[in-house]
């Protein structure tokens, strides 16, 4: 992932490059669940669900991959629009977080990989959680990741790019 990032443009990210869907859930903003997660309010199933933890409650309901049938399939082209969204979408996400939480505890996970198809094209998900003490982490060894590059982002890391 260090180097995907460190090879596509990803200064001046703005909500312009955050697909329309998601626009609407960056402005729905967060909530709180009963169990305490914080959750993207527009992401919220209509029924509770039961999870094994607040760390499974957070990345289920906040995961979803990031939209990419509109983005050309050479990955020349798609890797840096696809990797512009998602941090941009991340981005946005973590500031309305702050902004309701009033800290920077929430993280996001961006995770890139192929798809399982004839054509393999680059794929993305993006999911939000908290780390918390008593819980062990979203991605243990992170660095230790062969089968995707995947990516940490805290909202200090947002100011690089906006």
């Amino acid at each position: 992932m260090r180097e995907i990032l460190r090879t596509t443009e990803i200064t001046n990210l703005s909500d312009q490059d955050i697909p329309p869907m998601f626009r609407e859930v960056v402005e729905r903003g967060w909530s709180v669940t009963a169990a305490g997660g914080r959750v993207l309010t527009d992401l919220r199933p209509e029924t509770s669900g039961t999870y094994v933890d607040r760390l499974a409650e957070e990345t289920t309901i906040n995961g979803r991959g990031m939209t990419d049938y509109d983005l050309p399939a050479t990955p020349g082209e798609r890797t840096p629009l696809l990797v512009r969204r998602c941090l941009a979408y991340v981005c946005a996400c973590l500031r309305k977080a702050q902004e309701e939480f009033r800290d920077t505890q929430v993280k996001a996970y961006v995770s890139l990989s192929f798809a399982d198809t004839e054509e393999a094209l680059l794929t993305s998900n993006v999911t939000f959680c908290t780390p918390l003490p008593d819980v062990r982490p979203y991605i243990p060894n992170l660095e230790a990741v062969t089968d995707a590059a995947i990516a940490e982002i805290s909202l200090e890391d947002c100011s690089a790019w906006s």
